[in-house]
């Protein structure tokens, strides 16, 4: 439990209010001065609960805090508390199988997630500019065609988990984001479907985080759709020189690239794997054009180290519970 907004509950309203209101009360006598001095829920200043709302996480607010009174149900629809839709601590129970979507989410946990999602986009009344799901939070097709349709302003999404959605629900939730600004997304094996509909709807579009492997034919198709693409971030994955050398030649308005912590291959299958423990002169010479060129190839670094044991497709599972978040493009980190 979040002790922070308590403490202001009970300041603001004493400690009697707030026990009641957690579920557990001292004796009334014990109480009796502190409830002469208590002041009723509704009397709170709008600005002040707002505040204290903003404190809780995802599970506070939607624990029924819009069901206390009126007072509260318009401070809970406060456009400031739903800038950002953080799930980030939301995670489905599952389990792997051989066949598409490679992945099993149990009943409750889904129930669960559109419990959360129907409460959260009914307070934020389309507030939301960025949403963010864990990367094992296995999203519907019907749920984030149902988010989309109630987050007609988003400009960032952070979403590394696609199993369970399809080329048709992905694209009709782009085509409902004219705003969208930034995505976070997993390596996909067909790229094109995906990028032409970020080309054709989000004209906004400048930043990519790519969370797996960036080969030749997902290099080609950024160069393709979104020339003027100007942060990408590759971190913790495996790129090939080949589709390097593609984003560095034809991504001419690019300012950022991330690379740090990747596994740097020379060719494609079927060549025999070579891991290149350095970049080359070329690269570095095309690479002096951008604002910002992060890499990091170390031996004695533990996340090249840990991308190197993974072989290039990180675990993330493995690692502490927030290394996923971590992005040394600030605009990307979460």
């Amino acid at each position: 439990m979040n002790f922070i907004p308590i403490i202001f509950l009970a300041f603001f309203f004493g400690c009697s209010d707030v026990l009641r209101f957690l579920g557990g009360i001292p004796q009334a006598r014990e109480m009796e001065d502190i409830d002469s001095h208590s002041r009723k829920w509704e009397e709170m200043d709008n600005d002040v609960l707002v505040k204290i709302l903003q404190c809780f996480d995802i599970f506070g607010l939607t624990s029924g805090i819009g069901q206390v009174c009126s007072t509260w149900r318009s401070a809970a629809c406060d456009p400031l508390i739903w800038k950002t839709l953080d799930l980030s601590m939301l995670k489905s129970n599952f389990i792997k199988t051989p066949s598409e979507p490679y992945v099993y989410v149990d009943g409750p946990s889904d129930k669960t997630l559109t419990r959360i999602l129907k409460i959260a986009l009914s307070l934020s009344h389309g507030s939301i500019t960025t949403l963010i799901f864990h990367y094992n939070l296995y999203v519907s097709d019907d749920q984030l065609t149902y988010t989309a349709e109630r987050c007609p302003r988003l400009k960032r999404l952070v979403m590394p988990a696609w199993n369970r959605i399809k080329k048709t629900g992905i694209c009709k939730a782009i085509c409902m984001w004219e705003d969208l600004e930034s995505l976070t997304m997993p390596s996909i094996s067909n790229p094109p479907y995906l990028i032409e509909e970020i080309a054709k709807n989000c004209k906004k579009f400048t930043e990519l985080k790519i969370m797996g492997p960036c080969h030749i034919y997902f290099a080609s198709t950024l160069a393709a759709f979104l020339p003027n693409l100007k942060i990408l971030s590759i971190r913790c994955s495996m790129i090939f020189k080949d589709a390097l050398n593609i984003i560095l030649d034809d991504l001419k308005e690019l300012e950022v690239l991330n690379i740090s912590h990747c596994v740097l291959i020379e060719q494609p299958p079927p060549s025999p794997r070579r891991v290149l423990k350095e970049l080359d002169e070329s690269i570095l010479e095309k690479a002096k054009r951008l604002r910002r060129f992060i890499m990091c190839m170390s031996d004695s670094c533990i996340m090249c180290q840990r991308t190197r044991n993974d072989e290039g497709l990180i675990r993330w599972y493995k690692y502490e519970a927030d290394f996923w978040k971590v992005d040394e493009v600030k605009s990307l980190a979460i």
